[in-house]
């Protein structure tokens, strides 16, 4: 009933607009699911201030760049289509060719453990999980409905949440050790992030090694301004650095990773700064920032380290400590280790991070390459010959992931 509802095309390919929508900003990716192509992609600026569209499409990397006025969302997702329609600019000459959408919502709370068709109470329910994520979540939805507005209840769409794939941790993984009520009333508990992109990786870690994720222990680690690790132990999710927020876990760019809550109201009562006040020191000018008093930026950091900078070196080896504690953590935690894998923007690039990070894992049975590890933003095994634990780069694509579940859940809906 559903698949007619939708016109759901019989066949495996189908062409899915990505979409990923911000307060003031929408990213979008037309993707061909089948060969994995990017048909054409952009960014939809300054929404509800003037507007900016930039695109690239049509078989070329050519950037166009157009003033577009975007009051709000409902005429960012019209110029998308229009972009995409342009008899010279765009790829394809009707709507109907695009035959899903998939929205990236970054909170599902725990109404979602799998990314889901959109529907009245699915709605509901991202609704009910804002208090969770304040800042992404209503925009998630306002996208969602400016999509709804101008495709028309025709086309489906799914959302692909940031926190599912962590849904199957277990209770003692996720708790914390707060009176149980406030897990109860409030929803308190470790949810994890990233999930789309650790989900990616450690399938296509898998795939490289020739194997099922059923049969594999996998540490993967998300390594950007925003970092997280986590533990996949027969392709399920068993426990993740970030927690209840995403300020949580790792030493990150800008933000704290774990720290002695009671820091918290030691600094209000010495500093007479407010809470509000304190959240953005922690999520805004903490991390390597605030440690190397130099940069957010890893190569800068690396540049000043290099240049005898102490503070920066120590930025840099705090940062590989805390990354190399939780491997070998959520090794314990899986009974052994088959193989880690780095990705996103220092994962990918960082060739010392990686080399730094690995050194001291010897005992689990790991021995990184040099050579292999000297690439940047490649897929390759980076571990040395004989290595009993594998070790991987696989730059993250979670735009495919988010257009892969929209093709399995929207293809469901025929059978």
């Amino acid at each position: 009933m559903q698949a007619a509802k939708y016109g759901i095309r019989e066949f495996s390919q189908m062409k899915v607009l990505v979409i990923n929508a911000g307060s003031s900003s929408l990213k979008y990716q037309l993707l061909d699911t089948e060969s994995g192509e990017v048909m054409a992609k952009g960014l939809c600026e300054r929404i509800g201030i003037d507007g900016v569209l930039t695109h690239t499409g049509n078989k070329s990397d050519e950037k166009f760049k157009f003033d577009i006025a975007m009051p709000t969302h409902k005429e960012a997702i019209q110029s998308v289509i229009n972009i995409l329609l342009d008899p010279e600019k765009g790829v394809i000459s009707s709507m109907s060719e695009i035959d899903a959408v998939g929205h990236r919502v970054v909170h599902g709370g725990e109404f979602f453990s799998d990314s889901v068709i959109i529907t009245e109470k699915v709605l509901k329910a991202i609704e009910d999980c804002v208090p969770l994520a304040p800042l992404h979540n209503p925009p998630n939805l306002t996208g969602i409905q400016a999509c709804r507005e101008v495709m028309g209840p025709d086309v489906p769409m799914v959302a692909v949440f940031d926190t599912a794939f962590h849904q199957t941790m277990p209770k003692e993984a996720y708790m914390y050790a707060l009176p149980y009520e406030y897990y109860e009333d409030y929803g308190i508990r470790r949810y994890g992030f990233h999930g789309t992109s650790h989900k990616y990786v450690a399938q296509r870690c898998a795939e490289l090694m020739g194997k099922h994720m059923s049969d594999l222990r996998i540490i993967t680690c998300h390594l950007g301004n925003g970092s997280s690790v986590s533990a996949i132990k027969g392709g399920r999710s068993i426990d993740t650095t970030m927690g209840f927020t995403p300020l949580s876990g790792l030493i990150m760019g800008t933000r704290t990773g774990d720290i002695d809550p009671a820091i918290v109201p030691f600094l209000m009562n010495k500093t007479g700064m407010n809470y509000e006040e304190v959240d953005t020191v922690m999520n805004k000018k903490s991390g390597v920032l605030g440690i190397s008093g130099v940069s957010n930026d890893f190569r800068v950091i690396e540049e000043a380290a290099a240049n005898g900078n102490k503070r920066a070196q120590l930025a840099l080896n705090m940062f590989h400590y805390k990354v190399r504690r939780v491997i070998g953590a959520f090794a314990a935690v899986m009974g052994g280790v088959d193989a880690i894998v780095f990705t996103a923007g220092i994962g990918e690039n960082g060739i010392g991070n990686r080399d730094a990070i690995c050194n001291g894992l010897e005992y689990l049975g790991t021995r990184i390459d040099s050579e292999r590890n000297n690439i940047r933003g490649k897929e390759q095994e980076i571990s040395a010959e004989g290595s009993k634990v594998k070790i991987f780069v696989i730059p993250t694509n979670e735009e495919i992931m988010i257009a892969r579940d929209t093709q399995r859940i929207t293809s469901a809906l025929k059978k």
